[in-house]
């Protein structure tokens, strides 16, 4: 006896080849697929999967994937690109950390002999003050001058949190 069910990928499915009537059902005759039939079927999803796996891959470090730069790298290339989005690294000038009105600063970020102006709006994380290396990403404008909307501030390997200062290891 024969089964009747729409069943693909397993089985290759066909309709009989007697006419029938408009109001009568319409059976579909599967008989089972060869191996290597399946196979192919498998190895095509296989591939649509994997495609699309990268795909998403790709769009996701398309967003993600800022272009990471210093003041000497600017100066080498004869100047920023206006308006596109990257990280800008260095160490941040003593003395020119500047605050303006509200959450405004203005500091000068530099990596030897060559500097870049930044301003931020915002919350600047704790461990940022003058002196220390910094990565901040955002745009530069026509002027040079580079719009920050995220500060990363690095830190030494010897961090501690200011709220355990004053605790010592116990000793054992």
């Amino acid at each position: 006896m024969r089964r009747w069910a729409a069943c693909v990928p397993r089985f290759a499915c066909q309709r009989p080849e007697t006419p029938h009537s408009p109001s009568a059902p319409v059976h579909i005759i599967c008989s089972p697929m060869r191996a290597r039939t399946r196979r192919l079927w498998s190895v095509g999803t296989g591939a649509v999967l994997l495609a699309a796996a990268s795909a998403l891959a790709f769009i996701a470090l398309g967003q993600m994937g800022d272009m990471f730069v210093t003041p000497k790298d600017l100066a080498e290339r004869g100047g920023p690109e206006v308006g596109k989005r990257m990280r800008l690294g260095g160490m941040v000038l003593p003395g020119s950390l500047k605050y303006g009105d509200g959450a405004d600063m203005h500091f000068r970020v530099v990596d030897g002999a060559h500097h870049v102006d930044v301003t931020f709006e915002g919350i600047a994380p704790e461990l940022f003050q003058e002196g220390s290396g910094v990565i901040a990403t955002g745009t530069f404008d026509d002027e040079g001058n580079f719009t920050a909307t995220n500060i990363l501030a690095k830190h030494d390997e010897n961090y501690h949190p200011r709220e355990l200062e004053d605790v010592s290891m116990p000793e054992s």
